[in-house]
């Protein structure tokens, strides 16, 4: 049995030594470590890995983040709930947890199917790179103790909270947008489908944002919710606010 592990450890398994140096943190369970890497995809296409897929510490390691950016909000800003509510959802959101994964340069590390490999882009590729933000932090909680998964946190995330107040990105992109145009110009955008492609159950929609006459951009999504925060959200960038 020794033998065949260490085939297959050689076969599969990747240095996490780089990742402890990233992290700070040394794990004297290397299984942990590796497994918080593990995506379900991976395991279809190689049944003889002989660890399980990251979720059970993604689901730990969900909780442990939402009590520590809780408890670090609550002692530090006397807001009301509602905003302290807002501010968490901008900080543990997926698009947020999944660049903190890109910074720590974990892509390659992954444990993912060769189908999963090859998308690099999408909804689906930010959810598995959130998952694995949250993962690790799971592996950290069980090998290191509550106080270094603070730690973690508040070195990779809780420092973006500045710059999220600053630039009131707890605003979702409609609501931002609108807020500044009715500051600046008094005026209030309007949306318009301009194109939708698709099936009734997969369409894609081509929203235009407005305001009052100006075509300002358009933006795309699989909803017309969605092709309007996507439009937006352009929009905010293209006039630079």
């Amino acid at each position: 049995m020794a033998n065949n592990n260490s085939i297959i450890h050689s076969l599969y398994y990747k240095d996490v030594a780089p990742l402890e140096q990233t992290l700070g943190l040394t794990f004297n369970d290397k299984n942990l470590l590796t497994q918080a890497l593990v995506h379900r995809s991976f395991l279809n296409e190689n049944r003889d890995f002989p660890l399980g897929h990251n979720e059970r510490l993604e689901f730990l390691g969900d909780a442990v983040l939402e009590l520590v950016v809780t408890d670090y909000l609550y002692r530090h800003y006397d807001n009301p709930e509602g905003e302290l509510t807002n501010w968490r959802a901008s900080l543990v959101n997926s698009q947020m947890l999944a660049a903190l994964t890109s910074e720590l340069q974990l892509e390659d590390n992954l444990y993912l199917s060769r189908g999963e490999q090859r998308d690099r882009t999408g909804k689906a590729r930010a959810k598995i790179l959130a998952n694995v933000f949250e993962s690790l932090i799971g592996a950290i909680y069980l090998e290191h103790g509550y106080q270094a998964a603070e730690k973690f946190i508040n070195d990779r995330l809780l420092v973006k909270l500045a710059d999220i107040l600053k630039h009131k990105l707890y605003l979702d992109p409609k609501t931002y947008f609108q807020e500044a145009a009715q500051e600046r110009l008094s005026i209030t955008p309007t949306y318009e489908v301009v194109h939708e492609v698709g099936p009734d159950h997969s369409k894609n929609f081509t929203v235009a944002v407005f305001l009052n006459s100006e075509k300002v951009t358009e933006g795309t999504g699989t909803s017309k919710q969605e092709a309007q925060v996507n439009a937006a959200r352009a929009a905010i960038k293209l006039k630079g606010w």
